[in-house]
Parts: C-alpha cells; structure tokens; sequence
C-alpha cells in the first residue's frame, strides 16, 4: 500500500513513513522509497553546497581579475560573496560532514566558477574591459581558509 502511495501522494507517503516510524511499525514502511529519498537528499544537499561555493568563487574571480570594473559591478560581486560565503559556512555549520568533501567539491566549483566568469565577463558593456580567458587561472588561486574569511575579498587585498 505505501508503495502506491509513493506514487500518488508523496507528502502523504512522507507523513505515512513519519507516523509509522514513531508508532514502531517497522515492518509496514516502505524501506526501498524512504532509502531512495534518504540518497536524494544528500545528494542534494552536495549539490546545493557546491552550488554557493561556485558562485563565491566566480564572484571572487571577478574581483580579482575585473578589478578594473566599475564599483556598482564590484558592489554586486562583494554582496554575493558574502551571501554565498555565509550560505557555505551555514551548510558546513549544519552539516559538518560536508567538510570532507570540501577538498573534493573545490576543485569541481573552480571548474564550473571559471567558466562562469569568463562567459559573465563577456557580456560586459559600455566600456568594461573584457577580460581574456588567460586572466583566468585555471587552478583555484583561492585557499579554503580564504575562501571561508568573512573578510577576504580577492581584488581588495
């Protein structure tokens, strides 16, 4: 039954396995949903973290190499970094198991942040110089400890 009900009405299957698991009805839950959706949010949380650390870096990269652009674009950039900084220290705070996978996922977001930047950087108008790609490091020139600063802003320093 819980089966179907995965398939019909996932929150009510949810609520189901919530209420069966407080009841000690173990033999009635549907072990191979709640072991699939347990998987998804791992895997979505690893997302989502890796997600606000490439767009801190990309933001740092811009600072760094756009170092030239007008404040109101760097102004922008200095309010992502510290949003995405503090969003990447709360889900290492939340989840200190992420830390392990810290060193995995940095050299994944640069990736991602690199290109991210070079094709932002692109798009600039009126007179902003557009970086080339070469400007672009192709490893992070950023350590962790600076990427997790609340005061480092690459270009600034």
């Amino acid at each position: 039954m819980t089966n179907q009900l995965y398939e019909q009405d996932f929150n009510l299957w949810r609520e189901s396995i919530i209420e069966q698991i407080k009841q000690h009805r173990f033999n009635e839950i549907d072990w191979e949903h709640l072991l699939l959706e347990l998987e998804d949010i791992g895997k979505s949380e690893k997302r989502s973290f890796k997600s606000n650390l490439t767009i801190l870096i990309a933001h740092l990269l811009k600072l760094t190499v756009q170092s030239d652009a007008p404040e109101t674009m760097q102004g922008s950039w200095y309010s992502s970094v510290t949003e995405h900084r503090f969003r990447v220290k709360k889900d290492l705070e939340e989840n200190p198991s992420l830390k392990k996978y810290m060193n995995e996922v940095i050299s994944q977001a640069y990736a991602d942040a690199r290109r991210l930047a070079i094709k932002e950087s692109k798009k600039a108008k009126l007179g902003v110089r557009q970086p080339s790609e070469a400007e672009y490091p192709m490893h992070c020139p950023y350590l962790l400890e600076q990427l997790l600063d609340e005061d480092f802003y690459a270009g600034s320093d």
